[in-house]
């Protein structure tokens, strides 16, 4: 009996494809690593072909991956098109969204082709600042609505009280790099009103382990290059960890930290139909994690 392409598995495929790590892919997808990869094998049997090589490195992609690629990406694209005049949803206008850098490297890419593909008519402004600043930009209606942070999944103010998703805080550091072992640990961390400054701070407080502030900074590239100086040991959500820099844990002497709520947060409490929906096309693949 012949079998058809799954779209769900496309898409799987096509985020792999893109991120070359299953972690990364599982995340954009909404699935554990271990889904992700029965998706993959059953897949392959479909089309009778490998389809991936997988190295200590990440994954890469057959000759039949890569010609697979170039189909699924077109399928998937007039497959939510499709999808889109059928249900009669396409909207207009435009849409003013904003989140923190450190999601906008991980999420938006995928966030935003996605609703672009199902919404073609609409033009998306996008604002990337801490979630500090997020919110004065929401309480001046000067963005639409915004991927927030919240403190162990907690609501507040223009937040729509639905966590998305849970992401871990972690101690990052470059790979084999000594400056984890100072004392006083030297720290690069962002704006001090943000959620990621002010817990690793009370985290070392807790612990009884001096610090100093070598940097402070709301811009993601300058935390990550003291972190790849060796510099500084920074605080990023998990799935913002570049692959060339190690987390660290109590090995290193470091305290555990916390998970930060990822939700959404609106300028007003009536949103407009078209923020309504890209919150909806947020909230579907942005699963709790």
């Amino acid at each position: 009996m012949s079998q058809s392409l799954d779209i769900d598995l496309l898409r799987s495929f096509v985020a792999i494809a893109e991120t070359g790590v299953l972690g990364k892919a599982a995340a954009r997808v909404g699935r554990t690593q271990s889904a992700l990869s029965m998706q993959m094998r059953k897949l392959e049997a479909i089309v009778e072909q490998p389809l991936l090589y997988r190295t200590g490195r990440g994954v890469t992609l057959t000759a039949t991956g890569e010609r697979l690629l170039l189909r699924a990406a077109e399928l998937l694209r007039k497959h939510d098109e499709a999808l889109a005049d059928v249900r009669g949803a396409q909207l207009s206008g435009v849409l003013r969204f904003s989140c923190p850098d450190d999601y906008a490297v991980v999420f938006l890419p995928y966030l935003l082709q996605g609703f672009a593909s199902l919404h073609p008519g609409v033009q998306l402004e996008v604002i990337c600042a801490p979630t500090p600043r997020l919110h004065e930009l929401l309480a001046r209606h000067a963005v639409d609505l915004a991927l927030v942070s919240v403190a162990g999944g907690a609501e507040g103010d223009g937040v729509d009280g639905e966590v998305i998703r849970h992401e871990p805080l972690v101690w990052v550091g470059q790979r084999g790099g000594a400056a984890a072992a100072l004392n006083p640990l030297p720290l690069a961390l962002a704006s001090p009103d943000a959620l990621d400054h002010v817990l690793p701070r009370q985290a070392l407080q807790a612990a009884g382990r001096a610090y100093r502030l070598a940097y402070a900074s709301s811009s993601l590239t300058g935390l990550v290059g003291m972190a790849r100086s060796g510099q500084a040991v920074i605080v990023l959500t998990r799935t913002a960890v570049p692959d060339d820099l190690q987390i660290l844990t109590a090995e290193h002497g470091l305290p555990a930290l916390p998970s930060v709520g990822v939700t959404l947060a609106f300028d007003r409490k009536a949103p407009t139909a078209l923020t309504a929906a890209f919150a909806a096309h947020v909230r579907k693949f942005l699963p709790l994690a």
